[in-house]
């Protein structure tokens, strides 16, 4: 098959802990051919949805990780399978490529499908389940978030479209800086913030489960540093081998047929006890680190998935 990746720069992945690197890996196991570009070549052309970027190779050397051929244009209806990789922000950049990949269906299948990638961003998305999340409150207002701290006392503030811990605050009941943040926040976007209430369990991990179409196939978890609230590995949070509970299987079970009916093949949830915080569809992570703990070809599932769709 003819594999497209829409990802960040190729040349700067941590090989033992990128995802789409682990994919191209795979893909390239099996014989699929590889082209690279990254968001900002992606184009509508006079009806024809094209990109400029590389076809490469990988290996596992960091540095020499990626050899890149010549840039050349391509028209991506001519592949059979274009991944939507890049990390957020989810901002109208994000949402207009996501318009842009939506023009291939029918002629290259997009993962994960861009429509319903748009419409249910990661910390929206779990609003379809409210019986499975903390209690959470979505507002701008500053009055109203005051109202959800009064009721809940210990939350977490956070911006509605970031990844990766940034922006994260806990506030606990004697904190004073809420009107502070909202300040910051509110001085530099227009989006509304999230606020939940705080789950002691983080303490113990947020784990990242992994779903490939509707089956949870396995789970890390992330443990924060000692006196930080966020568990991201982006900001210090350390993995650890864990295995999947009842009540994963339960929230998996939940949302999976949902997943799976609006075409998200690679998945990762985040779960703090017995709570779904997270729905991550944009650009999950965490299957390296699920490999090693687990020893199961995690990215060889996922392929299987979308082999299976092309079939």
């Amino acid at each position: 098959m003819k594999i497209a990746f829409q990802m960040d720069p190729i040349g700067d992945v941590d090989i033992n802990a990128d995802s789409s690197f682990r994919l191209a890996e795979e893909a390239q196991l099996r014989g699929h051919s590889l082209f690279f570009y990254s968001p900002d070549k992606l184009a509508y052309q006079e009806g024809r949805i094209t990109a400029r970027g590389h076809e490469f190779t990988v290996q596992r050397v960091q540095g020499d990780h990626a050899q890149l051929g010549p840039e050349v244009e391509v028209d991506l209806a001519g592949f059979d399978v274009v991944w939507l990789r890049q990390d957020p922000p989810f901002d109208m950049h994000y949402i207009t490529s996501t318009h842009l990949l939506d023009r291939l269906k029918g002629q290259a299948l997009v993962v994960n499908d861009p429509f319903w990638v748009r419409n249910f961003p990661e910390k929206l998305m779990v609003l379809d389940f409210p019986e499975l999340t903390p209690p959470t409150t979505i507002a701008r207002d500053l009055d109203t978030i005051k109202a959800f701290k009064a009721k809940h006392g210990d939350v977490i503030l956070k911006p509605l479209y970031g990844n990766g811990g940034a922006g994260v605050f806990r506030l606990d009941a004697q904190d004073r800086n809420l009107t502070s943040l909202h300040e910051l926040f509110t001085g530099f976007s227009r989006e509304p913030l999230i606020v939940q209430k705080f789950l002691p369990a983080v303490e113990k991990g947020d784990k990242r489960v992994i779903l490939v179409d509707d089956e949870a196939v396995g789970a890390i978890n992330r443990v924060p540093a000692k006196g930080e609230t966020r568990s991201n590995m982006h900001v210090g949070g350390r993995p650890e081998k864990i295995g999947l509970s009842d009540r994963d299987l339960e929230i998996c079970a939940a949302i999976g047929p949902l997943l799976k009916e609006k075409g998200q093949v690679f998945v990762g949830i985040d779960v703090i006890g017995d709570y779904l915080t997270e729905i991550n569809v944009t650009s999950p992570t965490g299957i390296q680190e699920l490999e090693r703990f687990d020893g199961k070809n995690i990215a060889g599932k996922i392929w299987e998935a979308i082999e299976g769709r092309l079939a």
